[in-house]
């Protein structure tokens, strides 16, 4: 979860033509042969969003089984690593930042609201 200021996450909306269009999410992507899963992280959201982030420790795991595919959705903690960036929209209908109170207001696919209700200790 990249946090720009203590209790303030990013959340991206998808583009209206990305499968799951509109809804919102944590950023990431896929990780390539060879790759690391933090540095995949670093890449995906320099070529998604145009950030340099810094990732921490690892936060937690999680595992979703959609119809056509599985997800194992690793999360990090990071942050910006320059206090001057700004989120492009070239990949992504828009973004939010907003406390974890906040969450609630807005429609995440499955495998997000399931990491979101991990990180809240809710039963899901």
């Amino acid at each position: 979860m990249l946090e720009r200021e203590p209790g303030r996450y990013l959340i991206t909306q998808r583009s209206k033509t990305a499968s799951l269009p509109l809804l919102w999410e944590f950023p990431g992507g896929r990780v390539h042969h060879g790759e690391t899963d933090a540095g995949a992280l670093q890449r995906e959201l320099k070529e998604r969003l145009g950030l340099d982030v810094d990732v921490d420790e690892q936060a937690m795991t999680t595992h979703h089984e959609y119809d056509s595919y599985t997800l194992d959705f690793t999360v990090f903690h990071c942050r910006p690593a320059r206090a001057d960036q700004e989120v492009s929209h070239a990949v992504v209908a828009d973004h939010r930042w907003v406390g974890l109170d906040e969450m609630g207001q807005f429609k995440f696919p499955d495998a997000d609201a399931r990491t979101l209700a991990k990180l809240l200790d809710l039963d899901m």
